[in-house]
């Protein structure tokens, strides 16, 4: 390290006098690196949480501010001035469940382990695939023939550890037998929501947020309101099938979306989760295998 910065240090006495740079030690170094990882891990568990949304909101709030500083709106500047810091006490507020979480994550790490691996949470959204859509239509509809009760949380970007946490760890690939055997009644998985990540049932009995949204029907249930509030939490789809009429239902984004039948099902689960067909991808592989075909010469034939 000490060589390298002797070497920078003679490049800028030969070729760079007219540049004022600043003296730079092996200590400057660290605790630039120190920063940088820091802030590295601020922003990664910020994405893979719900603190993520209200980070954006809080860029478009900066944003609206830059402007204000540049055409010198003064009352705009002024009141952002003054709730600065009420603001910054608002923010751990806000964020108090996550920050002790990701406190308690470092605490159970040794040091170099925490520097190595960074695990508040994923940094890759896992694909569902046609099977498991597939699976989870069929499977839904044959409870909702039955009148059997079913929550099931489909991950998206925001990774829903805490509440995959209140319930007990499956980790099974999803499959129709295995969905209708969780929710049967009087079986000791039934009570609760299941969340999947990707293609696989991370967890089951798990508690989910009831909804204080008023609007909705005083004839839903509270399976039916803990759909609308994981949903009003984070950008997850939830399937619904009701016990008394055995209908499916979906909520998204706050909405609820009642009646739906296979089709309608598997649109929201395709739509959602940004699915792209498997026949599509087997299509493309075997036609640029066919073109890389005619690309070979006949005497390598």
């Amino acid at each position: 390290m000490e060589d390298m910065l002797s070497m920078l240090s003679i490049f800028k006495d030969k070729y760079l006098t007219w540049i004022d740079l600043p003296v730079m030690t092996v200590i400057d170094v660290v605790e630039i690196i120190i920063i940088a990882f820091l802030f590295y891990t601020i922003l990664l568990w910020i994405k893979s949480t719900r603190a993520w949304m209200l980070f954006k909101g809080l860029m478009v709030i900066l944003v609206f501010v830059m402007v204000a500083a540049v055409f010198q709106m003064t009352t705009i500047l002024w009141l952002a001035e003054k709730t600065l810091n009420v603001g910054v006490i608002a923010l751990v507020i806000i964020f108090q469940p996550e920050l002790r979480r990701a406190l308690e994550q470092l605490g159970r790490k040794s040091f170099l382990k925490g520097v190595t691996v960074l695990d508040f949470g994923k940094d890759q959204v896992e694909n569902v695939s046609e099977k498991t859509i597939n699976e989870l239509v069929r499977a839904c509809f044959e409870m909702g023939k039955v009148k059997t009760g079913a929550l099931i949380v489909m991950e998206d970007t925001v990774v829903l550890t805490e509440y995959e946490r209140t319930g007990i760890l499956v980790d099974a690939i999803l499959t129709n037998q295995l969905l209708i055997n969780i929710f049967e009644k009087n079986t000791p998985l039934h009570d609760g929501a299941i969340i999947v990540r990707g293609n696989r049932i991370v967890s089951a009995t798990c508690y989910l947020p009831l909804s204080d949204n008023m609007e909705l029907s005083k004839e839903l249930g509270t399976r039916h309101r803990a759909a609308v509030g994981i949903s009003e939490l984070s950008d997850s789809l939830t399937i619904v099938v009701s016990e008394e009429t055995g209908g499916v239902s979906v909520a998204t984004s706050g909405r609820l979306i009642r009646g739906l039948d296979q089709e309608g099902l598997r649109t929201q689960l395709k739509a959602l989760q940004k699915y792209e067909p498997e026949t599509k991808r087997k299509g493309l592989l075997k036609r640029r295998l066919k073109n890389a075909k005619k690309d070979i010469p006949a005497d390598h034939k």
